[in-house]
């Protein structure tokens, strides 16, 4: 029927015309994106597993300093002990590192990390119910060491998943986080020991680890097994002399007030460094494996990356002891006080890390390291201005705010530093690299608490007098570590 055909028009017409419409639309609104795809869920996985490994073994480096004082009242001992639960757990570490990365190249990084998880769970759970202060200090080496077997394997395991600027972004990342980890210790620990949970106080500093371990174990299925191109093999010797030196040269600096005898062992300790060094260059004119890869020692650059990576951690941790042991010791305040007077160094960290890492870094390039030491040194001059005008026994008000300048700084150096000291670092030099860069930063941390701490343990005077000559002491150690990132950065035929 006409009428019909005619309305069958229309109708055809008037979808024609909708069909059209909707294509237009569609043409002009874009497409959403796609969702990402499960690759890239398991490799974000995989990556905050490897990132709160890093923070959780660089928290317990440093939040058992607050806690310290409350765990010698409670547990008993010298006061001489209170450096020891940090120092037995740093000095370790430390010694452990070289051969915990080359167990990753020989057995699998990814084994090596979950075998280290574990250990270091257990050795946390029997941490916090230690029943004496030298069972204690015992305990702190045994989680020392499985960290040692942990924290090689970070870089490897990222190498693994990413590669191009994803890498770079990737690596970007560890600095911001040991920073802040190692600075924001002291807080967690203060706020935890006051807390006093279910009656845990100092125990909990040690018990917080287990949820974390935990977080990690459930995400290690998604990293990436890796090994060494070639497959080095183990260098018993070399291991040995690395690890006797280094005990020698740090263990009566540890006493942060060591007698003639202690600083004779220390030379000793120096001997059998150069030894090892020998043994090295030895091992390696013989085609065997040495325990550090020689091609790393070779340039100017990852050596003074080593040298600035020491004594900048040397400063942090000195800054902190002082601040721990002023406050709880000399003021007689409890651990809230001296963790909410390191908090404004956290934040500050944590500004600076990001502003570098995102704004600063890209336009500015090693600048910002050298900027931030230079930060670092005005906070740490106002720290010391900040104890001059304060009451001898009265809180240094200023002080927070010095720190907060002081954190500003360390987050603006922590990012480049980490980039800079790794650009350089060959697939087959992984796992020695971040096992050197590790080990001298445990060692940095050990000496600035030995050192720094030890002046003010026997300073004489007052307190507060105490508190500025360690603060100058770890300013002789930033001044050291201006010179050597002066050398790590310079440009190739400049000196």
């Amino acid at each position: 029927m006409p009428g019909t055909a005619k309305s069958g028009t229309a109708k055809s017409g008037t979808a024609a015309r909708s069909s059209t419409t909707k294509r237009t639309r569609s043409a002009l609104v874009p497409a959403p994106p796609p969702p990402p795809s499960p690759h890239v869920h398991r490799r974000g996985l995989a990556l905050a597993a490897v990132l709160i490994a890093e923070a959780m073994n660089l928290l317990d480096a440093t939040i058992v300093q607050v806690a310290g004082p409350v765990i010698h009242a409670d547990l008993g001992g010298a006061r001489a002990t209170i450096p020891w639960f940090s120092t037995a757990y740093t000095l370790t570490f430390a010694l452990g590192l070289l051969t915990g990365a080359r167990l990753g190249d020989l057995a699998g990084r990814r084994r090596v990390f979950r075998m280290g998880v574990v250990a270091f769970a257990v050795a946390s759970l029997a941490c916090a119910f230690a029943p004496g202060a030298g069972a204690l200090i015992g305990l702190r080496a045994v989680q020392g060491a499985a960290a040692a077997a942990i924290i090689p394997q970070t870089f490897g395991l990222i190498r693994a998943m990413y590669d191009g600027d994803q890498l770079t972004r990737a690596l970007g990342l560890i600095g911001p986080v040991m920073g802040l980890s190692a600075v924001l210790g002291p807080v967690l620990g203060g706020v935890l020991t006051h807390a006093d949970l279910l009656g845990s106080s100092w125990r909990a500093v040690f018990l917080v680890n287990l949820p974390l371990a935990a977080a990690v174990l459930a995400a290690t299925p998604y990293l990436t097994e890796d090994r060494a191109p070639i497959r080095p093999r183990l260098d018993p010797a070399g291991t040995a002399l690395a690890m006797l030196g280094t005990a020698l040269v740090v263990g009566p600096l540890a006493t942060g007030d060591p007698a003639p005898g202690g600083w004779a062992v220390a030379a000793v300790g120096v001997a059998v460094l150069a030894g090892f060094v020998a043994h090295q260059r030895r091992t390696a004119r013989r085609g065997h494996a040495p325990l550090i890869e020689p091609a790393l020692l070779r340039g100017r650059a990852f050596p003074a990356a080593l040298a600035t990576s020491m004594l900048f951690f040397a400063v942090l941790n000195g800054v902190m002891i002082t601040v721990v042991l002023h406050l709880e010791l000399g003021l007689h305040d409890g651990p809230l006080t001296a963790g909410l007077t390191l908090l404004p160094w956290s934040a500050g960290l944590a500004i600076g890390s990001w502003a570098a890492g995102s704004r600063l870094v890209p336009r500015y390039g090693t600048r910002v390291l050298h900027t931030g030491l230079g930060v670092l040194a005005i906070g740490l001059a106002g720290a010391v201005l900040a104890y001059r005008l304060a009451d001898p026994a009265g809180y240094p008000a200023a002080l927070p705010v010095a720190l907060g300048v002081a954190g500003l700084g360390t987050g603006l150096f922590t990012p480049p530093f980490f980039g800079t000291a790794l650009s350089g670092v060959g697939p087959q030099e992984t796992g020695s690299a971040a096992g050197l860069l590790n080990a001298v930063q445990q060692l940095g941390g050990t000496l600035g608490v030995a050192v720094v701490g030890g002046v003010y343990l026997n300073a004489p005077g007052s307190a507060r007098t105490a508190a500025q000559h360690a603060l100058w002491a770890a300013a002789l150690f930033l001044g050291a570590t201006a010179v050597a990132a002066a050398v790590m950065t310079a440009r190739p035929g400049r000196r």
